[in-house]
């Protein structure tokens, strides 16, 4: 009788944790788009690429700060696995740090972070 009442309480403690599991229940909310992790590294890319053609073009810097900000935004989409996670926080530095330049109207300076940004994205694509 023991037994039996520990084997019973082992199987009600399960089937509540299954049953209230995060992981079990997971769903998007309705009207969110969900990206494929290398969709999101190309968006985020192409919102990168976009700022730096932005600076070619002759942007002031409050409008490069806002396209720096779309890239930073989506790049919240790419969730693989811990190891890409951490390079793409490491990519989100180099973009804050443009975005801050931007800000500041030292363009080239944020050019040059937007690149290095840029690479860091591309490089994402290899840990997947």
């Amino acid at each position: 009788m023991k037994n039996l009442k520990k084997i019973l309480l082992s199987l009600v403690i399960a089937s509540a944790m299954g049953s209230v599991s995060t992981v079990a229940v997971a769903e998007t909310d309705p009207g969110r788009v969900v990206y494929a992790p290398a969709e999101a590294i190309d968006m985020v890319s192409g919102k990168v690429k976009l700022a730096i053609d932005a600076i070619a073009s002759g942007s002031d810097g409050e409008a490069v700060a806002k396209l720096i900000k779309d890239a930073l935004d989506a790049s919240k989409e790419i969730n693989a696995n811990d190891k890409v996670d951490m390079a793409r926080s490491r990519a989100n530095n180099k973009l804050k740090a443009a975005r801050a330049k931007a800000k500041e109207n030292a363009l080239q300076e944020a050019e040059q972070e937007l690149r290095n940004a840029y690479k860091g994205f591309q490089d994402l694509k290899t840990m997947l």
